[in-house]
């Protein structure tokens, strides 16, 4: 079976409103100005031969294999540089080009290994394509010559290799890095006969400045870079569609398959979020999906401390509902409850909280989006009407000012980091808010005009500040404000916010940021012409998340930059379904599409279509389920695709909750974290064996589609599903299209959300229903979601976090993420991924460092007021001093056991950026990771002893 491979029309598209008409071969074509000669023959069909030309970078013109002769014109110009002209008339096939083109690739094939029926890219080979494209069947020089076959192969990288003996020095590679990822880790060395490609300064690739996102091998027409997986196991031979499982950008791939089994992941050209980039973990990132640690079984066990025993789907089902129904008998209806998550579909999440709400009869369902951006729901509800961000991400390519604040967008979000990186070069200004020095503030060709690197706890005391500039130095869009936002309210908010205290100067103090500099990023954010706000959990997991978010959206409206492309407030999430797993109303307060469960037409709503009274309080959240549990009013929990004991802070106590339950049910993967306390283990499907669709940052609904059959035998809502029919709620859905169909009838949102059209647009962002029936790239164009359209504007008083320093705490440890790896790492730690970062470690400043005799590499304690951990230094001056910080991929890192139980006054979104912690060299692990490993080597035994392994 052959693949239909995407067309590559040889240049980038262009957008232009004039349009030129023009002849090639006979045929009468019509382009927009701007437009390749090459790129307007491919429109019709005329594929012009290429080697150094491909449409996700611009064109160079070196291997002039695409000459054409062009009336009127001298010579033969190359087709991929010649823009199209009225009334051109092109010859693309003719004796004389073809003689040409013969010549051209006889010197290519000259110094090339002739290994074709055992070369990698024996079937997918462009030089192999132009070779038989200009009919070369000879080569007359002499193979003796100087030649490049015998150049060393280059196989430090974990996923590709490089063969340099194949290499024609097309700069494919070399211009995606540079155009694509920005990145700029390859170069063109040497002149002439000498020239190579170059990482670094004639580095390995391992060694280089390479990021491995696969932009260069994707762009490679020959075998040079290949990936090992292609080496390996052969050539696909079909293509699926689907949406990567990882960050909240939402890549579409095609996953390029052998049977049932996954060769690459290539990414898809006409995805919508990501036109064709990708990053290492979904480019390259897969392999966790079929690692020998899946579990593949049910298992059920009467207590943590038995051995696992493998049972039948049935039993483990029957067995799970009869604990959860013994423990309602026992303990009332509300002793149990679910948790879903941000790694499941759309339709799975949204199962799940039925089953609790109909089948459990409470509203005890939580998310882990509670733990990153429930603040944003919070705060973008209340002052536009709407809990998401309000652009989509090419927005960005429209910005003339981009303020990021406390987000990481090129490890976080890194094929987005790359898009605004793009904007950026071409001329955007940047101001970064982070207490930290992430790559934007300097990398090359990128430099932020403004750093400020405010104390972490402080951003309403540095955004009121901001705002403070913008409303005393006249800086208001009057006219914006007057038209869509609340008279009384803003004016209500200018007199609080021009209050003195609010001034740079006097907050100066409590940031850490220079006056100055305050101001300037405030002009200038303020006075752009189209100012964009990206920000991340470095905003949300504060204890005044909420009202960082709502100074937000205070200072877009006052600066008129909402409703049109290049401007907005644009949170940035972390994981894969963040917003569709708020979207399917994971909150214990909120039906689907944000609405409250007291709401009486609401819920009435939901009780006729779902034939069952629903429970009109709210019910627990996951904090409140954990001091349940200590109490010993909640005794059951299902947990579908989330690792709380892991990701939740204040592990000790969420350990010591799970520990006083009596049914703990886990849907994984593998036996993460959570499933170590669980006495039932459903095996969950991965993102490649499933139907469904994500929900990405920017309100994109795109879909994910099955490319190999579930290893546990169901996908994760037929598994919710049977669960709730043995619960005696009945569930009998047949696909997950008509879970969907539901969702939209019942969502306003999502109304005229589909199947068939997503399948038809590629994807689809909500709001999409009667009036914006394709969907909303642009939110508050008109007038906001608000009742009566208009914007609010909110008071946002700073409050200092309790988490104070001290004698006994004098640094703030604050986290984040790091590109290789995915949140807590269970997918990412099963790949090679850990060849670029194989443990947390902590950052402190060479001064904090010094003033405690702490070099590189040695382990130190961090010692916090919750509890005691232990991690290798890195000395670095990315922090300030006073602030360290690390990742938490890693669980025996135990970064959550010293994040303490403060959390954001709103929503209970954790206070996981600001701990006060002392830092101490030390000689062996704490106690807690020594209990954790015991504890975690029990459970593996216990694994071992089961059934599963007899």
């Amino acid at each position: 079976m052959s693949m239909n491979k995407e067309q590559d029309f040889g240049t980038p598209a262009r957008t232009a409103s004039t349009l030129v008409n023009l002849e090639i071969d006979g045929f009468q074509v019509t382009a927009p100005a701007g437009t390749s000669v090459m790129r307007a023959a491919a429109s019709i069909g005329i594929d012009i031969p290429k080697l150094c030309a491909t449409d996700s970078v611009e064109p160079f013109g070196s291997c002039r294999l695409c000459v054409v002769q062009i009336e009127g014109a001298r010579g033969m110009p190359a087709s991929c540089i010649t823009p199209v002209a009225e009334g051109m008339k092109v010859v693309t096939q003719n004796k004389k080009l073809a003689d040409v083109r013969r010549g051209i690739m006889e010197l290519y094939i000259s110094d090339h290994p002739l290994d074709c029926l055992t070369c990698s890219a024996n079937g997918d080979c462009e030089l192999q394509d132009m070779a038989g494209a200009v009919g070369l069947r000879e080569v007359r020089y002499n193979p003796q010559g100087e030649n490049h076959l015998n150049a060393v192969k280059d196989e430090s990288n974990p996923y590709f290799s490089f063969d340099p003996s194949k290499c024609i020095v097309c700069s494919r590679c070399v211009r995606a890095c540079e155009e694509t990822q920005g990145t700029f880790a390859l170069t063109i060395d040497g002149r002439g006969f000498d020239s190579k490609v170059s990482p670094g300064q004639n580095e390995a690739f391992m060694d280089s400045e390479c990021v491995s996102c696969g932009a260069c091998v994707q762009a490679c027409p020959t075998a040079t870079l290949m990936e090992k997986s292609v080496i390996e196991h052969g050539q696909p031979e079909h293509a699926v569609v689907t949406t990567c499982a990882y960050c909240g950008v939402g890549c579409s791939f095609r996953a390029e398959m052998k049977g049932d089994q996954v060769i690459r992941m290539v990414p898809h050209k006409d995805g919508k979020a990501n036109h064709g980039h990708s990053c290492v973990k979904g480019r390259f990132a897969f392999g966790y999906a079929t690692h020998k640690d899946r579990i593949t079984q049910p298992m059920i066990r009467k207590s943590i401390k038995d051995p696992w025993q493998e049972v039948s789907w049935e039993e483990a089902i029957s067995y799970a509902a009869s604990e959860l129904k013994r423990i309602q008998a026992n303990y009332g209806i509300g002793a149990i409850g679910g948790i879903t998550s941000s790694r499941c579909t759309n339709e799975e999440t949204y199962l799940v909280q039925k089953l609790v709400r109909a089948g459990f009869g409470n509203n005890n369902v939580d998310t882990c989006a509670r733990v990153c951006h429930s603040p944003t729901g919070y705060g973008l509800k209340q002052t536009f009407g709407e809990s998401s961000g309000t652009q989509n991400f090419d927005s960005v390519m429209k910005a003339d000012v981009i303020m990021v604040i406390g987000a990481n967008p090129t490890d976080g979000h890194p094929v987005f980091g790359s898009l605004m990186k793009k904007r950026l070069r071409q001329g955007a200004k940047l101001v970064v808010i982070d207490p930290r020095g992430i790559d934007l503030v300097k990398t090359p060709h990128v430099k932020a005009d403004y750093h400020l690197k405010l104390r972490p706890g402080t951003n309403v005391a540095l955004i009121n500040a901001i705002a403070h500039v913008v409303v005393t130095e006249n800086l208001v869009d009057q006219d914006f404000v007057q038209e869509r936002c609340e008279t009384a309210a803003f004016e209500k908010w200018t007199t609080f916010i021009a209050d003195p205290r609010h001034a740079p100067e006097a907050t100066e103090a409590v940031t850490g940021v220079p006056a100055a500099d305050v101001r300037a990023a405030a002009r200038l954010y303020a006075t752009g012409a189209n100012g964009a706000i990206y920000y991340g959990l470095g905003v949300t997991e504060h204890s005044q998340g909420s009202t960082t978010v709502i100074g937000i959206a205070n200072l877009a409206m006052a600066t008129g930059n909402l409703g049109r492309e290049g401007v907005g407030v644009n949170p940035l999430r972390g994981q894969n379904n963040v917003q569709g797993s708020c979207d399917m109303g994971s909150f214990p307060h909120e039906f689907p599409g944000y609405r409250h469960v007291s709401d009486t037409e609401t819920r009435t709503l939901f009780e006729n279509d779902w034939n069952v009274i629903l429970e009109s309080e709210p019910g627990l959240r996951i904090p409140n389920m954990f001091d349940a549990a200590s109490d010993g009013t909640f005794k059951g929990l299902y947990v579908e695709g989330e690792d709380i004991a892991q990701s939740d802070p204040d592990i000790q106590h969420v350990h010591h909750a799970l520990r006083e339950m009596e049914c703990v049910i886990v849907q994984d993967l593998f036996l993460n974290e959570t499933a170590k306390f669980a006495h039932v283990f459903l095996p969950g499907s991965s993102f490649l064996e499933k139907n469904g669709t994500f929900t990405n940052a920017e309100r994109r609904i795109s879909p994910v589609r099955k490319v190999m059959k579930p290893l546990g035998g169901y996908e994760d809502w037929e598994i919710t599903q049977l669960l709730s029919n043995a619960m005696g709620y009945p569930m009998n859905y047949s696909h997950p299209s008509e879970i969907m169909a539901e969702i939209a009838r019942l969502t306003p949102s999502f109304a005229s959300v589909s199947y068939e059209k997503i399948d038809s647009l590629g994807s689809v962002q909500w709001p999409c229903n009667d009036e914006t029936p394709d969907g909303t790239p642009t939110m508050h164009e008109q007038s906001f979601m608000r009742p009566g359209g208009k914007g609010l504007f909110m008071l946002t008083e700073y409050v200092a976090t309790q988490e104070r320093t001290t004698r006994m705490f004098p640094l703030i440890l604050t986290t984040g993420r790091i590109l290789s790896q995915y949140n807590v790492g269970a997918q990412t730690r099963r790949t090679e991924n850990v060849a670029w970062h194989s443990e947390d470690r902590l950052e402190i400043h060479p001064h904090d460092a010094e003033d405690r005799g702490i070099v590189n590499d040695d382990w130190v304690g961090i010692k916090s007021r919750s509890g005691e951990t232990v991690l290798r230094a890195l000395i670095s001056e990315r922090v300030q001093p006073g602030v360290v910080y690390t990742t938490f991929h890693f669980p025996e890192s135990g970064a959550n056991v010293i994040t303490t139980d403060n959390s954001d006054w709103a929503t209970n979104c954790p206070e996981y950026k600001v701990t006060a912690v002392q830092v101490a060299k030390v000689s062996q692990s704490s106690e807690w990771q020594q209990k954790y490993e015991a504890f975690s080597q029990q459970q593996l035994e216990l694994l071992e002893q089961g059934s599963h392994h007899a």
